[in-house]
């Protein structure tokens, strides 16, 4: 597979269009371009990053195959019944965890994410509203080392690319198994635990996007492997 080189604009032009005509019809007229100027380089941008994650944090995989989203929307419980998204985004995740993503099911860990959508792209590293018996591990994890993550998130190479972590979802109180006067108090009323950093366009369409998105998953390396640690997920050092 050819190295990857950047998005192009078109990329971005194809997500405007599928907006604008978001229809079945549509979108097989322009699978071409879609394949063209989205899937394959996002294959590509997955595999340099894979290669590159096998030397800062070899538990953290990639796969040309798997890690991109699909651009099909679930309309099953949704209003909006427009069958596109307009975006797209890839997960690279623990070897042993899989790429589950989200509160379906069980399993699913840590891990990075890159985004891409007309008006904004980011990146983002740790984990995204867990399942709930994985959401309580971690929990019962800050409940014991309650100094664990304003530690890692005061990190010098944490502070000069994230704002701390996102705060929405978050609980008004705190969790019902917890005490109220918790020193993690407010880390525990959390349901995502995950940092994100913007990327402008013109990083995004060169092939510096590579380097800048390692450089954001080293600073977040920390953070990852303290999440998979509390739900049973060891970082290695090599990958066999």
């Amino acid at each position: 597979m050819a190295d990857f080189g950047g998005f192009r604009p078109a990329a971005f032009q194809f997500l405007r269009d599928l907006k604008r005509h978001n229809a079945k019809a549509w979108f097989e007229a322009n699978r071409d371009v879609y394949e063209q100027e989205l899937r394959e380089p996002m294959r590509r941008l997955v595999e340099a990053l894979d290669a590159r994650l096998s030397s800062i944090a070899p538990e953290i995989v990639g796969d040309p195959k798997r890690s991109m989203f699909r651009i099909h929307r679930d309309v099953r419980f949704s209003r909006n019944k427009s069958p596109y998204k307009t975006n797209a985004g890839a997960w690279l995740y623990h070897r042993d965890a899989g790429r589950k993503v989200g509160t379906v099911g069980e399993g699913g860990g840590a891990g990075f994410y890159f985004h891409i959508e007309p008006t904004t792209c980011f990146m983002a590293g740790g984990i995204w509203m867990p399942a709930r018996p994985a959401l309580l591990r971690i929990r019962e994890a800050i409940a014991v080392q309650p100094r664990a993550l304003p530690r890692l998130t005061r990190a010098p190479a944490f502070q000069r690319r994230f704002d701390g972590l996102r705060e929405e979802p978050k609980l008004r109180r705190v969790p019902r198994d917890f005490p109220r006067d918790h020193p993690a108090a407010e880390w525990l009323k959390l349901q995502s635990f995950t940092a994100t950093a913007s990327i402008a366009p013109s990083v995004v369409t060169s092939p510096r996007l590579v380097d800048r998105l390692c450089r954001d998953f080293e600073a977040l390396v920390p953070l990852v492997r303290w999440l998979n640690r509390a739900l049973g997920y060891q970082p290695v050092t090599m990958r066999s």
